[in-house]
């Protein structure tokens, strides 16, 4: 179960731009495939998709405590980074009604396919030497970007979509991260092994280049405040770009 690389890929390197490339094409067949699909199917492949990943957090849960941090007490793995939170809408879209539904939808084609994206393009924590872990953690991200694909096209057939809700529930989200992020430290005091949910704890710096420097200048707390603001502004430019500059030109 514990097959290793012998030589571990490296963020850049072919075998990561192989994935990229792989994803990319697999996401645009995807989206062309479900472009006419009816609410009803779609919202039941999100149900199937957020099923199968939460299955899988499961295995990479007991996976991460046999072989990653045997007898190590750990929560870096804790499953609420803002990518686990697709599993999660996922899962509970086709339950849910009204604004609510629309919030999870919104919040799966927008902050989670920004999570998504940075994630691929960013994945020096996705590079790990485990094969079993490496597949897991690049599999999850494109699922990620499918369920994106079926949350949109379920929202193009709605009349309005509003953003606050799912930046409200994006909020509510990272002020849990953060809850966690104190309760670890409190408990394990030890930086490679206590929580960083949503990258925002309050007791290290970022390790991110420009975020660092933020950290270093203004504080933890003006960092932490401008990175989940990156994030937000980042989702609703896609929020726009998604839902009304397209229907504006129309």
């Amino acid at each position: 179960m514990d097959w290793t690389f012998s030589v571990t890929p490296q963020p850049y390197g072919l075998v990561h731009i192989l994935i990229l490339f792989g994803i990319l094409a697999a996401v645009i067949a995807f989206a062309l495939a479900i472009r006419k699909a009816d609410e009803r199917k779609l919202l039941r492949l999100l149900f199937v998709f957020g099923l199968a990943m939460l299955a899988a957090e499961a295995w990479k849960q007991w996976f991460a405590i046999r072989y990653v941090y045997a007898g190590t007490r750990s929560m870096w793995f804790f499953p609420w980074q803002l990518c686990s939170m697709a599993m999660y809408c996922s899962a509970l879209a086709p339950l849910l009604k009204g604004k609510a539904q629309d919030a999870v939808l919104l919040f799966l084609c927008t902050f989670s396919g920004i999570g998504a994206v940075f994630a691929l393009l960013f994945p020096e924590d996705m590079m790990r030497s485990q094969i079993l872990l490496f597949c897991h953690s690049f599999l999850y991200h494109a699922i990620m970007l499918l369920e994106g694909c079926a949350a949109f096209w379920v929202l193009r057939k709605r009349n309005r979509v509003t953003f606050l809700p799912a930046l409200l529930l994006y909020l509510g989200m990272a002020a849990v991260a953060e809850l966690v992020n104190v309760a670890s430290h409190l408990i394990i005091r030890d930086i490679r092994n206590e929580a960083n949910m949503f990258y925002i704890t309050p007791f290290y710096p970022s390790t991110q280049p420009v975020f660092s420097a933020i950290a270093a200048h203004a504080g933890i707390a003006v960092e932490i405040a401008v990175y989940l603001g990156v994030i937000a502004l980042a989702a609703f430019g896609l929020y726009l770009l998604e839902f009304r500059l397209k229907r504006k030109r129309s």
